[in-house]
């Protein structure tokens, strides 16, 4: 297919499994409830479509560009979707399991209602994200950039909270384990100790 991509076209249910698209763009597209196993979509660029009730797994959507999308319900097993970027889309009721999503760009992004657990992503912009009741669970977020999220009653349990500055965030009501508390607490310079007084 030509560099003019696929526009305002119906791919409701269809099978994408093992397929490659390297040289597509794709514009108004309705994905709902496609399925793919293993397809491939490299450095492309998805505007306005729909991805509702789609499962994708061990799929690749490398350091692709989705702008306006939809993705209500969604599923990604075991994905890889290194150095993508999202902005104006909707996450509502997305889940992610395993997988690679480093250095991905959700700068704003609304994961109220999104889950993320087991999944890779070192180094991702979670700057102004809005994760209010969501769940990134035992997810390597070692790197990742904060500054001015909403964790309130996020769970974070298992993950990896290293690069987390408790001051450049919201976290009233989010779970957290014994360790990442106590990382939390050093990091805003109180002297945790195990020992009794005396």
């Amino acid at each position: 297919m030509s560099d003019e991509g696929v526009r305002h076209e119906d791919w409701d249910g269809r099978d994408l499994s093992r397929q490659i698209w390297r040289d597509v763009h794709f514009v108004d597209v309705d994905l709902t409830e496609t399925v793919d196993v293993g397809a491939v979509f490299d450095r492309r660029t998805f505007r306005d479509c729909r991805f509702n009730a789609s499962q994708h797994t061990d799929a690749a959507f490398t350091g692709c560009t989705f702008t306006g999308c939809t993705f209500f319900d969604a599923r990604f097993d075991g994905c890889k979707l290194v150095g993508s970027t999202f902005a104006r889309c909707t996450f509502d009721l997305l889940r992610a399991d395993g997988g690679d999503w480093s250095f991905v760009g959700l700068i704003g992004a609304d994961l109220r209602r999104a889950r993320f657990s087991g999944v890779r992503m070192r180094g991702a912009d979670l700057s102004r994200a809005s994760c209010q009741g969501g769940a990134l669970l035992a997810v390597d977020l070692s790197g990742a950039a904060w500054g001015g999220a909403d964790l309130t009653g996020c769970d974070l349990r298992g993950s990896d909270l290293s690069s987390l500055d408790p001051s450049s965030v919201r976290l009233p009501g989010a779970v957290v384990d014994l360790q990442q508390a106590v990382g939390i607490a050093v990091s805003l310079g109180l002297d945790v100790r195990s020992d009794e007084p005396g």
